[in-house]
């Protein structure tokens, strides 16, 4: 009688720490606004369509602030904050600072959902929406967002600066930091497609067409005129030689001929873990929409504020 008490305990339990794990992971619901906001999806595309079509970069803006959010404490808005005299926020950190852009993007939209359905919708969501139809509208893979997350009333400036990869990351360091956020090798290489749209200035690519040996001089000798040996620190190049504006897998073509813009781009592709990975998103274009899409999802889902954790912000700059 005993044994059958204990055994009904232990799967009383087992069952209680099931619904307990559930509850705390379905917090997110693709759903989360279908009687609050209705059409959040809608507002969203309509925004980014006019932002994209007004200037393509716009798509990759979004793409990186929403990573930028996601690696820095979460899927939390606060990387919208502004610094003001009592608050630093994230966006002077060093891998935002002079780059970091879209944010007026994201103020037309919440302007425009709270228009719709006041002190709803989190900053939060609204950016992992938009990153989703930037991708889209550039020719992207689609995916379904979770929605739910809240906004933080706070943001770190020191985690923007330590968990951000730089430009001048080698696999190894690539492969850590993304594993800290609970993402394999594999995941890393595919959301570095992400690449394949946008722009980077010439400061953070010098040292890559000056001193590197793993690049097609060709390639080096282009980017060169565009980016001396001094000065022209912001002058643009982009992240994909072939479509800049265009979502697809010819940024792994590029890493395959040795043509990485970044010296974290090359390092994908250098006799290392990875290329095996490049050469099959450089030929399956399929292959690299469907795990980029499958990264995005659980990249987004990065420690979200649920609940009554956080806040609803009024204005995505500042905190209510």
């Amino acid at each position: 009688m005993a044994s059958k008490t204990r055994i009904i305990l232990v799967t009383l339990l087992s069952i209680l720490s099931l619904l307990a794990y559930s509850s705390v992971n379905a917090q997110l619901s693709p759903n989360f606004y279908a009687t609050t906001c209705p059409n959040l999806q809608t507002l969203v595309q309509n925004a980014m369509r006019q932002a994209v079509t007004k200037e393509a970069r716009m798509g990759a803006s979004i793409l990186r602030l929403f990573f930028h959010d996601c690696f820095v404490n979460g899927c939390d808005a606060s990387i919208l904050l502004d610094d003001t005299a009592t608050f630093t926020g994230e966006k002077n950190a060093g891998p935002n600072l002079n780059s970091a852009r879209g944010f007026e993007v994201i103020d037309t939209i919440k302007t425009r959902v709270e228009a719709s359905c006041k002190a709803t919708v989190s900053c939060a969501d609204i950016l992992a929406l938009a990153a989703r139809e930037g991708v889209v509208l550039l020719g992207g893979p689609s995916w379904t967002v979770p929605l739910g997350r809240r906004d933080a009333r706070t943001a770190s400036q020191s985690a923007a600066n330590s968990n951000l990869p730089s430009p001048s990351s080698d696999l190894a360091t690539l492969i850590s930091m993304f594993s800290a956020k609970g993402l394999n090798a594999r995941e890393m290489t595919a959301l570095s497609g992400g690449h394949t749209i946008g722009q980077a200035r010439c400061s953070l690519f010098r040292t890559r067409i000056y001193n590197e040996t793993n690049i097609d001089s060709n390639f080096a000798t282009t980017r060169k005129a565009n980016c001396p040996a001094s000065g022209g620190d912001n002058n643009l190049a982009p992240l994909d030689s072939l479509t800049s504006t265009r979502f697809d897998n010819n940024y792994y073509k590029d890493l395959v001929a040795r043509r990485g813009l970044l010296h974290s781009d090359q390092q994908l592709f250098n006799n290392g873990s990875q290329d095996a990975v490049v050469r099959t998103y450089s030929i399956n274009n399929a292959a690299f929409a469907r795990d980029f899409a499958a990264a995005m999802v659980k990249m987004s889902n990065l420690s979200p504020l649920t609940g009554t954790n956080g806040e609803i912000r009024r204005n995505c700059r500042v905190v209510n």
